[in-house]
C-alpha cells in the first residue's frame, strides 16, 4: 500500500530488501494499491476498501506512512479505516535496543506494547451542544469484550513466548465499567497463563514506572489511545521512533492470527522529503516482520536475516543523521542488503 511524501520514499527503498536476489524467495508477489491522499480523495476511499478486501483474502499487507487530513469532512484516516476493514484487533509495537545507540537509563530488554487497534477514542461519536461558555463537547466511546479478549489473550501468549512480564493496564479505578471490562479480560487471561508473570498497573503508574525499569522484558497491554501514545514513548526510549516496526493483527474466532499488516509507526516526515536522509529502519523491519507471518522455513530465515542485518548495520557504524551518523537512506539499505545476503550465504554453507 503506497503512501505519501517521505513515507512512500521509505517504502520504495525498503522493498529492495525483499528482492529474490536478497532473500532467496522467488514466489513473493506484490499487488499495489495507491493509498496516497490524492488517490484516496479521487476514489472517495474506495482504494482503501479494495486493499483491505485483498488483505483479508491473502492475510498479508505492508503499508507506507500516509497523510491524515485535519478537516473532518475530508477522507479521514486510512489507518483507522483499514484496521476496521481487515478486522484488526491488535497493533504490536516493540521497542528494542539499537546497537551502539544509548537508550534511556535502565532500558535494556525489549518492551512490547499490545495496543487495541479499534474502538475506544478513535471510533467515538462526537458532538457539541450549547453556545459561548455554556458550550459542552461530548463523545461516546465503546469497547467490546471480544476485542478486549483478543488483546488480553495475545498479550499473554506473546509474553509467554518471549519470557516477559505482562505489565501495566487500564485506569479501571476511575472507569470501572468501561475500562474495567478490559481489566476483567486481562485478569482472565492471567488465570489461563499461570506461568506468565503479571504485574498489573494503572496507565499513569505505567508511564512513571517505565522510567524506573530494571531492564526486564515487558509486554504492556493498552486501550487504543493509551497504546498510541505509549508506543511512541517506548520506541523513543530506545533511541528513535524510526527504530521499530508496527504490526496490525487480526484473528479468527479462536484468536489465531489471520491477518498481519506491517508498517512503520512514524509519519510522512514532509521536511525530509527528497533529501535521502530519513531513517529506513522501521520500514525495513516491517519487511522482516511481514515474512514472519509466512509459514515457511525460507521466510523465517529471511526474516531473521533482515532483522539481524538491520541492527548490525547500525552497530557497524552505518547510521542515518537521526542516530548521529552520516549515511543516506539508500546507503543504509545497501548495507542491510549486503549483510542479509552474507548471512543467508553463511547459514546455507553451515547447513543451518
Amino acid at each position: 500500500m503506497q503512501g505519501d511524501e517521505t513515507g512512500q520514499e521509505l517504502l520504495e527503498e525498503a522493498l529492495r530488501v525483499l528482492d529474490p536476489s536478497v532473500i532467496r524467495m522467488n514466489d513473493l508477489v506484490f499487488e499495489t494499491f495507491d493509498l496516497s491522499l490524492e488517490n484516496r480523495r479521487r476514489t472517495n476511499n474506495q482504494v482503501v476498501h479494495e486493499a483491505a478486501a485483498r488483505i483479508v483474502e491473502t492475510g498479508l499487507g505492508i503499508k507506507a506512512a500516509t497523510i491524515t487530513p485535519g478537516d473532518p469532512d475530508d477522507v479521514g484516516s486510512p489507518n483507522a479505516l483499514l484496521r476496521d476493514l481487515v478486522h484488526g484487533s491488535v497493533i504490536l509495537r516493540t521497542g528494542r535496543r539499537i546497537p551502539s545507540v544509548l537508550p534511556l537509563a535502565g532500558v535494556h530488554s525489549p518492551i512490547a506494547v499490545v495496543r487495541m487497534a479499534v474502538e475506544g477514542a478513535y471510533s467515538a461519536d462526537e458532538w457539541r451542544e450549547g453556545e459561548g461558555l455554556d458550550e459542552v463537547a461530548y463523545n461516546k466511546r465503546y469497547i467490546s469484550r471480544r476485542n478486549c479478549r483478543a488483546v488480553a489473550e495475545f498479550t499473554f501468549q506473546y509474553a509467554q513466548q518471549h519470557a516477559a512480564t505482562v505489565f501495566g493496564g487500564p485506569k479501571y479505578t476511575v472507569s470501572p465499567v468501561y475500562e474495567g471490562l478490559f481489566k476483567e479480560e486481562l485478569d482472565r487471561a492471567a488465570g489461563l497463563h499461570p506461568t506468565v508473570r503479571y504485574n498489573p498497573q494503572l496507565i499513569d503508574a505505567t508511564y512513571a514506572l517505565l522510567l524506573e525499569t530494571s531492564g526486564e522484558p515487558l509486554v504492556i497491554p493498552a486501550l487504543n489511545r493509551d497504546g498510541d501514545t505509549l508506543s511512541d514513548l517506548v520506541i523513543k526510549m530506545f533511541g528513535s521512533i524510526a527504530g521499530a516496526e508496527s504490526v496490525i493483527i487480526g484473528f479468527d474466532d479462536d484468536f489465531n492470527v489471520k491477518v498481519a499488516v506491517t508498517e512503520a509507526p512514524h509519519g510522512t516526515a514532509p521536511s525530509l522529503r527528497g533529501k535521502n536522509i530519513a531513517n529506513p529502519m522501521a520500514m525495513i523491519l516491517a519487511c522482516g516482520a511481514l515474512l514472519r507471518y509466512i509459514d515457511s522455513k525460507e521466510a523465517a530465515l529471511a526474516s531473521r536475516a533482515l532483522y539481524e542485518a538491520t541492527l548490525e548495520s547500525v552497530y557497524n557504524g552505518i547510521k542515518t543523521p537521526d542516530l548521529g551518523g552520516r549515511a543516506s537512506t539508500s546507503e543504509f539499505v545497501d548495507e542491510v542488503i549486503r549483510e542479509a545476503r552474507g548471512k543467508l550465504e553463511v547459514w546455507d554453507a553451515l547447513g543451518d
